[in-house]
């Protein structure tokens, strides 16, 4: 039986990730508490200069329904409610926030053995209209998206790509940015014992004949700590280590020093995540 194709929002993950998943150079704070009765429970907080932000976020999944209800410092109000499965390889997303009346958005995903499509629309009298679909395989997948707005009657973005995903290697190319911005990535995993893995992503804007690229690696040191590492062309070095100090928690550690700005101290930022 054939698998189904990544979505277009996958294309690339795998370098994304490497590139930049985990790193932090702020004090963030998370804890995620998990009751039997599918309530689930997720405080955070962001500490950034002299402010402080949070926000509390519940959780409840009964059958093929979840409901997700978040409130943050400002008092605003974010609900989603997915249904799984309402027709046969389908999902729904219902979303609003408060007091934000125009915020209402409908999401409907469906997943055939050689496509994934996604769908979005506002809830409101000028929605703005998302589609995105794929095709192909897990392994190799070619995609689009497109998005319109219908108060302006304008394309807000059209892009497209094409990735293949295998257990050692990853390697896409993107048109994106309204097909002005070109990038291509690769991460290949070097050593399958303790994880090491390397990538690359470049870009080269075609309107301005620009071109940045990004080198990042990956390296457990044992089983309960990574080390990343990342090197830009605009200069900057990063490097985190993240723990699991405990079963599902995680401590991180991130740091990053601007080599053209040499006056300027090196960003820090710890990640703290706890689940009991």
């Amino acid at each position: 039986m054939a698998t189904s194709p990544a979505s277009f929002s996958d294309i690339g993950k795998r370098a994304k990730d490497l590139l930049t998943k985990d790193y932090n150079f702020d004090h963030k704070y998370s804890l995620s508490l998990q009751g039997s009765s599918g309530l689930g429970l997720i405080a955070t907080g962001l500490k950034r200069d002299q402010i402080f932000v949070g926000d509390i976020n519940t959780l409840y999944k009964s059958g093929k329904t979840t409901v997700d209800v978040k409130v943050d410092t400002y008092s605003n109000v974010s609900t989603k409610v997915i249904l799984s499965d309402i027709l046969p390889s389908t999902k729904a997303a219902f979303s609003f926030k408060i007091p934000d009346h125009k915020s209402g958005k409908l999401d409907v995903q469906y997943i055939h053995p050689h496509a994934a499509i996604d769908s979005s629309i506002g809830l409101n009298p000028n929605p703005l209209l998302e589609l995105s679909a794929a095709i192909g395989s897990k392994d190799l997948s070619l995609g689009a998206e497109v998005g319109f707005d219908t108060a302006s009657a304008n394309f807000t973005k059209y892009n497209a790509g094409i990735g293949m995903n295998r257990p050692d290697y990853s390697a896409s190319v993107l048109l994106t940015d309204k097909g002005q911005l070109l990038k291509a990535s690769y991460v290949h995993l070097v050593n399958p014992v303790n994880g090491t893995t390397v990538g690359a992503e470049m870009s080269h804007r075609l309107n301005t004949n620009e071109n940045s690229f990004a080198i990042g690696s990956s390296y457990a040191l044992d089983q309960l700590t990574v080390v990343k590492t990342r090197f830009s062309d605009n200069g900057k070095v990063a490097m985190l280590c993240q723990r699991e100090w405990r079963p599902k928690s995680l401590v991180t550690l991130s740091a990053e020093y601007d080599s053209k700005a040499s006056n300027a101290a090196p960003k820090l930022g710890l990640a703290l995540s706890l689940k009991p």
